[in-house]
């Protein structure tokens, strides 16, 4: 994830969510530092500071993780799809799943390819600071699934 959280609000919902989730899984954070805008921009500059951002996060990334990058290519799940999906994966030998956001100008082709799996949330775009509790939510409902508790609320 790129960028440090500032809205109390968002933090208040992560760190709920992380309490929530801490029943089911080993939660852990990674934040990269984003590569600052220009005010002047072109596909050159976009092209330099996405391939920068690239690199850190694949230098983040841990060996033999299950990668999952959210982007709006990515296939869409409904929540018990993706419980399921989440599931799969951990009964074929994968002990870390690696859930990736890009920064401001979306990710590279080569983080896409890297990825075992593109999920897009919404054809909508969001910013990246929101859509980590959308995440934190749908993780914590597809556990909710699986371990057949309720989930609606």
């Amino acid at each position: 994830m790129f960028g440090k959280l500032k809205e109390d609000y968002l933090k208040s919902a992560i760190q709920e969510y992380s309490k929530r989730l801490s029943k089911y899984c080993n939660l852990s954070f990674t934040e990269l530092q984003d590569e600052k805008l220009p005010n002047k921009i072109n596909d050159s500059i976009i092209n330099e500071i996405k391939s920068k951002e690239a690199t850190k996060i694949i230098n983040s990334i841990k060996k033999d993780s299950y990668v999952i990058a959210l982007d709006l290519k990515g296939k869409q799940y409904t929540s018990e799809e993706f419980s399921e999906k989440l599931e799969n994966i951990t009964v074929n030998g994968f002990s870390t799943i690696t859930l990736v956001i890009g920064g401001t100008l979306g990710l590279t082709d080569e983080i896409l390819k890297k990825s075992n799996e593109l999920v897009c949330f919404s054809k909508m775009t969001f910013p990246h600071q929101l859509i980590r509790v959308f995440l934190l939510e749908q993780l914590f409902r597809a556990f909710k699934i699986s371990n057949n508790e309720t989930y609606h609320w």
